[in-house]
């Protein structure tokens, strides 16, 4: 172990407490404490310095918050990567966020091998004690989390939130701001079935353990394990999404007490008021729904007595936040008119895409007011509804999927002459990626070799569920479709438009 004990953001917890626990075991926060001081040493020891950043492709595991806290105490700054991309999609932003080393399993390191590129490459189940190890004096890390965008490429999104190289007891004086802000329990438990690399998960699991709440994780998530879990674990907060609610509501008569939960924070996907007014009704009145991008962070809020009055809203702005509704001409638009829905935040809280200024740029609708991409409107108190967003996102179970990129893997296809991906209405997860393609002449692609060939290009949560063949699609002189035009007779009869 190193001569300095570097992982003092986690000092002041009950060291023979439980801490972390996973599908393996448990750790106390003392052991926490101590592999994450492993990590920080061995990671220096490995050459990096601070600034340098650290790719992680780790399922939800104790090591990978071991990983995340080491970095954070060692002035690195960690980029989470999806575990199901594939080598290509992987080997793209190990590159295009100049990883200096990558941690991975047993399990994705056949992919990561092939998109290391000469990258560092660790094990996370590696014995520490027998590799490299450097002291140094803590300082504060940070996160680089990427987004995908419509150009299709993931871009990297760098935020002001945790400055690198800081004193580190700026990581804690900002979770102490942070969980003030948005009243996040000290203490208690919190469980973590969704993927802990989506920005919503990592917020929600990061800055809790920062106030001393353990986590409670599964790899997956299981309708039924989920309840059971919440009830053995005596689990008090928890970050889900509406078709996790959509499973457990089919259980809705299993035995479950549920009486430890104090808050449910969901968000990032519409839920249908129907389901989330079953679930005040089931659980109690403890769902804080929110707006947030990774761009933004959260923005609004609303608790479930002002969800009762105001079924489908989305919350109003969180001080110093400030939504501002925007007509096409950047103008504000009036309370109750539909415009895009534009983020005024502080200047000091801005953000920037990685090595992408152009596309920064083109983020901002008005001055000092940026978008990603979403439609709504503010009613007469301030509460902001959402009524669709860009029509080039599709959003499945919570997770934003880019058509752009699924396009590009289809037209790589010699039988496909265009090909136009869209989302259509899901029961379950919201949406559903449904492709139409038009074949080149003479070929008869079927949609079982389309899938077989995206499977080849792209993560599976981004393969098409469905193909429909079409002898033209509606494309503008300047390459342009009218997907609008294209999503229409999909929702006609959906009785609604996200």
């Amino acid at each position: 172990m190193n001569g300095v004990n570097m992982a003092v953001l986690l000092d002041g917890f009950p060291r023979e407490e439980v801490a972390l626990v996973d599908d393996t075991g448990s750790s106390t926060w003392g052991e926490f404490a101590a592999r994450a001081d492993l990590w920080s040493g061995v990671l220096r020891g490995a050459g990096l310095r601070t600034g340098d950043r650290v790719a992680v492709v780790l399922g939800n595991r104790r090591e990978t918050y071991e990983v995340l806290f080491g970095c954070l105490h060692a002035g690195l700054v960690v980029v989470p990567i999806n575990w199901r991309l594939t080598p290509p999609e992987i080997a793209y932003i190990l590159a295009d966020s100049e990883a200096a080393l990558v941690v991975t399993e047993p399990a994705y390191a056949a992919n990561v091998a092939q998109a290391s590129g000469g990258v560092t490459v660790l094990d996370c189940e590696a014995d520490l004690a027998d590799l490299p190890s450097a002291d140094g004096e803590p300082v504060a890390g940070a996160t680089l989390l990427y987004t995908s965008g419509t150009s299709g490429r993931p871009k990297g999104v760098v935020t002001t939130l945790l400055k690198v190289g800081a004193p580190i007891d700026r990581v804690a004086a900002t979770a102490t701001a942070l969980g003030d802000w948005l009243e996040i329990p000290r203490g208690g438990r919190s469980l973590l079935v969704g993927p802990w690399y989506h920005s919503a998960q990592l917020f929600f699991t990061l800055y809790p353990l920062l106030r001393g709440c353990s986590v409670v994780m599964r790899r997956k998530f299981d309708a039924a394990e989920t309840l059971a879990l919440i009830d053995r674990y005596g689990v008090t907060i928890s970050h889900l999404v509406p078709t996790q609610f959509i499973r457990m509501l089919r259980l809705r008569d299993t035995t479950f007490g549920g009486t430890s939960l104090v808050r449910i924070w969901h968000g990032g996907a519409p839920c249908p008021p129907a389901v989330k007014r079953d679930m005040i009704d089931w659980w109690g009145p403890v769902f804080r729904e929110y707006y947030a991008a990774t761009e933004s962070g959260i923005v609004t809020l609303i608790d479930s007595p002002a969800w009762l009055k105001k079924p489908g809203s989305v919350g109003r702005s969180l001080p110093p936040n400030e939504v501002v509704i925007v007509d096409a001409d950047g103008q504000p638009a009036p309370r109750g008119v539909e415009g895009r829905v534009g983020i005024r935040r502080n200047p000091k809280r801005s953000f920037s895409y990685l090595k992408a200024p152009e596309k920064t740029a083109e983020a901002y609708v008005a001055p000092e007011v940026f978008t990603v991409g979403d439609v709504g409107y503010l009613d007469d108190e301030g509460y902001l509804f959402l009524t669709g967003r860009s029509v080039e996102i599709i959003v499945s179970g919570g997770v934003n999927i880019y058509p752009a990129e699924i396009e590009a893997a289809l037209l790589a296809h010699p039988g496909v002459r265009d090909a136009v991906v869209i989302g259509v209405p899901d029961a379950e997860f919201g949406e559903q990626v449904k492709a139409l393609v038009e074949r080149e002449p003479g070929s008869e692609v079927t949609a079982a070799e389309l899938d077989a060939h995206c499977r080849t290009e792209l993560a599976g949560f981004k393969v098409p569920r469905s193909y429909d063949f079409v002898t033209g699609l509606p494309r503008e002189p300047t390459g342009k479709v009218a997907r609008q035009a294209l999503r229409e007779p999909y929702w006609e009869h959906a009785g609604r438009r996200i």
